[in-house]
């Protein structure tokens, strides 16, 4: 039987002790930090029903507390009592036994209590079981108990599968119908969005002084977490603020301005322009955080040009201008052609901001360069080209009295002199000085409201923006030299490319052309010996042309330094006291560096008009000299290039008439009255390669061209001793016009070939040969042949230097192997020596040994 015990009620609780009398020693922190795995029990505690509890009672006063203590005290006291009358059996075992603080134990019942009815069932249960025990079963009653049994646990088993599959449709509904409801409120949240943004922009524009503070909305709305709600609120700011910002630059007043008394409209209109500028400022701070996030970059730079481009006056211009800077040099396609634009714009339209905001660009582009050691795109300084400068910027000052003569000046002043010994009404000099006056004031109003820029003012700004861009370009023409010189003694791979290398000299080159008459005098001859350095770089003949190409700086560079510094000399008038003349040994010595593929035509067509179709010093060796070598090039090269190369050789020959002794296919060769009378085609200075003593054959070849227009003006060159009066093209068509017009009639031209074989004969006659046959023939020549021709010519040239090489690969080959048989035999000679060495030692130990031991 269960023994039946009583329910004892838990001990109470130990007095309140307050905080400040509670002293913890050192012995019990030392304790509870030793033995922390003891407070585990702490997480399991129930947090929630403690919460609910205190937060039951935590609002409620004294008196109300104590009356629900006391109910809770009359509950207990009642259901144990009712316990005790039910009659409750509990196990020893089940009771917790807690120390009171007087030393005595006490029993509290768990869940483990057991009704009397519960204990009266459990023992009638043990008595059927001692009865059933008694009474024993048969095989077939067993088998059905069995059979039932199994049948139980079937229906109740497939009863359970059934509600779990019920539950679980259940729950994939519930959830599939919550996934729904969430995109469903999404797109009805941004779609809200959305709409509030219209109209919040709407009524900006509409009414911008009522609807001011609009724009903190629309800036809360542009910090969302959706990327297009954001985009779009952006957006929306940089219409807004396109439209409503004025066109004079806001000053916030000061503080003894906010002190006084003003009427409710300049109230009114100070909130308006605070709020307006706040939300500019903090519309900026947001475009700048978001400015190198990928997924809104296309979008801030956007918008940091719009508003660069349309308010370049009002506040915080250099924010804008900083930004759009620091990204005109950016990998990005998009983003670097649209601050281009910007920044281009802003210097073409210095109306809007009177030419400040142009300073405030180029020095920050000054700046950019030098941060990143001159190694940016080239569109980041190819738009300093967009800037236009005052002509008169650089001429002295004279003022309207110094400009007049000194006859009339002294007349003046003796006039004056006697006027003054007059004596003069006062009334009329009163009069006369408040005339005066007045039209100084209107003269000051007039100024202030046509909003014009002081002329003194604007030639300062244009000498500060002048002199950032020639710090710009010669700073890169610094670095491009230093970077020569490191590369000429690091002795860098030929393998290595050099695209890329020098990548802002080209456009520095050409902005130094385009100003080169602002330069001051003083630096000319700094800046031509620079330009010398550099148009000279890899001309040293003792290495190869690719050496030359990779060292050094590309051919087209180099013909812009020599093309730069005759533009720089013919500026200024020849003032300068610069010998060109190694210029133009450059460029006789570049004509034959140049490759189509590779280098610029354009530039070399430039080179071509400037140093030797526009020059005016004419020396007939020079001139021999090139028309000597643009005839060989003409045969080497395209037809853009030949054509530039034909109409530069014409003028030179219309220009120095002696040269046109070239022309003659006398037995002796042509004129040999200059200086040096046996040509030399190897000679790196045109004054020594004695051009004179030549004829122009290639013409002849030339005149055979398979295009009809490099044959025609061939033909025209060589009858030009004939038939001076024989123009082909005009005297002010240039090579460059030249270069450009059969470019664009070369890609469509297609050569016209019928296939028949040449049935006329030239006609010979001395000194004249009829070249309107020549002509004929050249349409009717079979070009399939000749391609054939050389093709085999080619490929056979191709291959012997390829046996070359190969040949070249074998010997040297050979030759190691023959060194490694050799190095071998002389190792084994070695080995040999050693072995028969260490035999003779030990034959000789050998022998001592055995005389040793006879004796």
């Amino acid at each position: 039987m269960v023994k039946k015990h009583k329910v004892i009620l838990p001990p109470d609780l130990p007095p309140e002790v307050s905080d400040d009398e509670i002293d913890v020693s050192d012995e019990d922190l030392d304790f509870v930090r030793k033995n922390k795995d003891y407070a585990g029990f702490v997480s399991a505690l129930d947090t929630k029903s403690i919460t609910r509890h205190v937060s039951r009672v935590a609002d409620m006063k004294e008196d109300e507390l104590e009356a629900l203590y006391e109910k809770r005290r009359m509950k207990k006291s009642m259901a144990d009592n009712n316990n005790e009358k039910s009659g409750v059996q509990v196990d020893p075992s089940n009771a917790l036994p807690i120390k009171n603080f007087d030393g005595t134990l006490q029993y509290i019942t768990v869940d483990r209590t057991v009704k009397q009815e519960e204990a009266e069932t459990v023992d009638s249960e043990k008595n059927g079981d001692a009865i059933e025990g008694m009474v024993r079963l048969t095989k077939a009653d067993k088998r059905a108990k069995l059979k039932k049994a199994k049948k139980d646990t079937k229906k109740k088993g497939k009863e359970h599968d059934e509600r779990e599959i019920q539950d679980s449709q259940a729950t994939a509904q519930a959830d599939v119908l919550a996934e729904v409801k969430e995109d469903l409120t999404a797109e009805e949240l941004t779609e809200s969005k959305k709409r509030r943004l219209a109209e919040l922009g709407m009524a900006l524009l509409s009414d911008p002084e009522s609807n001011i503070k609009s724009l903190k909305e629309m800036l809360q709305l542009s910090k969302d977490s959706d990327s297009d709600i954001v985009k779009l609120g952006l957006l929306s700011l940089l219409a807004v603020f396109r439209d409503i910002i004025p066109g004079y630059r806001i000053r916030l007043p000061t503080d003894k301005e906010l002190e006084m008394k003003v009427s409710k409209v300049v109230k009114k209109t100070r909130f308006y322009e605070s709020t307006l500028l706040s939300s500019f400022k903090a519309y900026l701070q947001r475009l700048i955080a978001l400015e190198h996030d990928i997924p809104f970059q296309h979008v801030v730079i956007r918008c940091l040009c719009s508003l660069l481009e349309a308010v370049p006056h009002f506040n915080f211009r250099g924010i804008l201008i900083k930004a759009v800077v620091e990204n005109i040099g950016s990998a990005d396609d998009v983003v670097r052609k649209l601050c281009c634009a910007a920044i281009k714009s802003l210097f073409t339209n210095e109306g809007k901001h009177n030419g400040e905001a142009t300073v405030e660009a180029v020095q920050h582009i000054a700046n950019h360069v030098k941060i990143n050691d001159c190694v940016l795109h080239p569109d980041s300084i190819e738009v300093l080209l967009s800037l236009t400068f005052d002509e008169d910027l650089r001429k002295p000052k004279i003022s309207k009295e110094d400009s007049k003569p000194k006859i009339k000046r002294n007349r003046r002043i003796r006039h004056s002199q006697e006027q003054n010994q007059l004596p003069e009404n006062d009334r009329k000099r009163s009069k006369k000085e408040m005339m005066t006056k007045m039209k100084q004031e209107v003269d000051a109003d007039y100024k202030a409201a046509s909003f014009s820029i002081d002329v003194e003012e604007r030639k300062r700004m244009q000498s500060d923006t002048l002199s950032a861009v020639f710090q710009t370009y010669f700073r890169i023409l610094k670095h491009t030299m230093l970077s020569l010189k490191s590369r000429t003694e690091d002795h860098v791979d030929l393998n290595a490319g050099v695209s890329g290398v020098h990548p802002l000299l080209g456009p520095c080159l050409d902005g130094l052309g385009k100003f080169s008459h602002m330069i001051d005098l003083d630096f000319m001859k700094d800046l031509m010996k620079y330009l010398n350095i550099l148009a000279a770089s890899g001309s040293n003949s003792s290495i190869s042309m690719e050496q030359k190409h990779t060292n050094g700086l590309t051919v087209s560079e180099r013909l812009r330094c020599c093309i730069v510094a005759f533009k720089v000399m013919r500026s200024n008038l020849y003032a300068l006291n610069v010998d060109l003349h190694d210029f133009s040994v450059q460029l006789y010595n570049l004509i034959l560096e140049y490759r189509p593929g590779r280098d610029q035509g354009e530039v070399l067509a430039e080179a071509l008009k400037i140093m030797l179709c526009e020059d005016r010093q004419h020396d007939m060796q020079k001139a021999a000299a090139f028309i000597k070598r643009l005839a060989t090039f003409s045969l080497c090269f395209g037809c853009p290039e030949s054509m530039a190369a034909l109409v530069t050789l014409k003028h030179l020959l219309q220009k120095n008439v002696k040269c046109r002794n070239l022309l003659e296919n006398d037995a002796g060769g042509g004129s040999v009255s200059g200086s040096i009378a046996k040509y030399q085609p190897f000679a790196s200075d045109p004054n020594l390669s004695g051009a004179l003593a030549s004829v122009l054959w290639e013409l002849d070849l030339l005149s055979k061209h398979y295009h009809p227009t490099i044959s025609t003006i061939a033909s025209s060159i060589t009858t030009m001793n004939t038939n001076p009066g024989q123009v082909y093209l005009s005297a002010a068509t240039s090579p460059q016009q030249a270069f450009i017009d059969l470019s664009l009639e070369h890609q469509s031209f297609l050569p016209t070939n019928d296939g028949k074989p040449s049935s006329q004969k030239r006609k010979r006659a001395t000194g004249y040969i009829d070249h309107s046959s020549i002509l004929l023939s050249t349409h009717d020549m079979d070009e399939d042949k000749v391609c054939k021709k050389l093709r085999a010519h080619f490929t056979l040239v191709r291959d012997i230097k390829e046996n070359e090489a190969m040949r070249r690969e074998l010997n040297r080959t050979t030759k190691s192997l023959q060194l490694y048989e050799a190095y071998k035999k002389q190792r084994k000679k070695k080995l040999r020596s050693r072995t028969s060495n260490a035999r003779h030692t030990c034959s000789r130990r050998d022998n001592v040994g055995n005389i040793s031991e006879l004796r």
